[in-house]
């Protein structure tokens, strides 16, 4: 396998653990369940019919939620390889993509998939802070590590 593909897909498979974990740990406190977050993530694609679709549409919903990590991955990936103040500043520039993310996934992606967030400052700023520590900071750090500590 590549480096490069090797990198992606390493950072992918972890970050992606890393986000689903925290998601599932944020629905499960808040009285949901996993099944629910994923089909939730399904609904995205699918719309209401997809809390009807019993694990398959849980599955789709793990799917749906891996092929957005790597697509996060990727952007990054070659931000890192275009970029030496990406490569430069691992912890800022993965901190700062985490901000990037989050505004993406609330400003675009959900409302084109037709999806309407309630916001509130405590669960917004846990989000921010699971997007930056979660998201961001994994995929620069791992990208740096598995793609070798490349500075310039």
């Amino acid at each position: 396998m590549r480096p490069a593909i090797r990198a992606i897909v390493l950072t992918t498979v972890v970050m992606g653990a890393l986000d689903i974990a925290a998601a599932l740990i944020m629905a499960i406190t808040q009285g949901s369940t996993a099944m629910r977050l994923l089909q939730f993530i399904a609904s995205g694609l699918l719309g209401r019919k997809a809390f009807e679709g019993g694990m398959a549409t849980a599955a789709l919903g793990l799917a749906l939620h891996f092929l957005i990590a790597l697509a996060a991955v990727v952007v990054f990936w070659f931000a890192r390889e275009r970029l030496a103040v990406v490569r430069q500043w691992p912890v800022v520039s993965g901190l700062a993509y985490g901000l990037v993310v989050f505004a993406l996934m609330n400003l675009v992606v959900l409302p084109l998939a037709g999806i309407r967030m309630r916001h509130a400052l405590v669960p917004d700023l846990i989000q921010l802070a699971i997007h930056m520590f979660i998201i961001g900071l994994p995929t620069s750090l791992l990208l740096r590590r598995f793609s070798g500590a490349r500075a310039s």
